[in-house]
């Protein structure tokens, strides 16, 4: 069953590509929330995905950004890197990394969504760390990464129109996450022709100016009211800390099966 919905439609006719899973993972690690753990496998990912991107034309021309990208990650402390992030991702729809906001908004339509969604996800032992959202790309990246090669690219297929459409607007902002994009838009099926060219001088997140449809989408999602899966979140003094993560490079979201890589524990945003 494809647990995307319908709407998310694609914007090529080109075949997405099939990849190994780690892949994916690779992908997903850069993609998410920096994090001591993050830096520590930077140079086990620019391997994996050197490997595996190298060996494809489809994807071979993203690993100059990669590398572009890993430098930046090597050039900036951690809390910049972090500030970068949220910077970039969490002040409006247009860069947001959850697929369904850009899809359905806050509507109903996208809490049914990714009720489906995580439903699928559980059903193939993939467990989401606290305050995590099922339609976050690095958590679809992995739970991608847990599948067959062909289910795999056709699941990130279906994701091809979002994905352009968040690689155009990390391009226009000069951000170095628009190297990672690009990565993944051969993969979902972009064209070559279609991906945003890279900038030629990537600026930090967080000392870009908001633009006005920024602060017009930042408005609106202060407006709406949260997507909550269960009960009310536990708070006051005595509310109990949630329980350390451990940090996979294959699967950095705990399931039956998989062995942690290291024993540290995951940061939380």
């Amino acid at each position: 069953m494809n647990p995307l919905p319908s709407s998310a439609g694609r914007s090529s006719a080109e075949p997405a590509v099939a990849v190994p899973s780690i892949t994916y993972a690779a992908l997903s690690m850069l993609l998410d929330y920096p994090d001591a753990a993050l830096l520590d496998a930077l140079d086990s990912i620019d391997a994996c995905l050197r490997e595996q991107l190298g060996a494809l034309p489809a994807t071979a021309a993203s690993l100059a950004g990669l590398a572009r990208f890993h430098a930046y990650l090597r050039g900036h402390d951690l809390l910049t890197l972090q500030e970068n992030h949220v910077g970039l991702f969490d002040h409006g729809r247009a860069t947001s990394l959850h697929l369904f906001e850009h899809v359905h908004g806050e509507s109903r339509d996208r809490g049914q969504a990714m009720v489906d969604l995580l439903q699928t996800y559980e059903r193939h032992g993939l467990s989401l760390n606290p305050g995590e959202l099922p339609d976050y790309l690095p958590v679809f990246l992995e739970y991608l990464s847990r599948l067959p090669a062909p289910e795999a690219a056709a699941l990130l297929g279906e994701t091809a129109a979002i994905l352009l459409a968040l690689a155009r607007q990390l391009a226009r902002r000069g951000s170095h996450y628009g190297f990672v994009l690009g990565a993944l838009l051969p993969l979902a099926g972009i064209a070559p022709g279609q991906v945003p060219p890279a900038p030629d001088a990537p600026v930090d997140d967080a000392a870009a100016p908001p633009t006005p449809a920024d602060l017009r989408e930042l408005d609106a999602s202060h407006a709406d009211a949260p997507v909550r899966f269960g009960g009310e979140p536990t708070s006051g003094p005595c509310a109990a800390e949630p329980d350390t993560q451990p940090i996979h490079f294959h699967a950095r979201r705990p399931a039956a099966g998989h062995d942690p890589i290291r024993s540290s524990s995951r940061g939380q945003s």
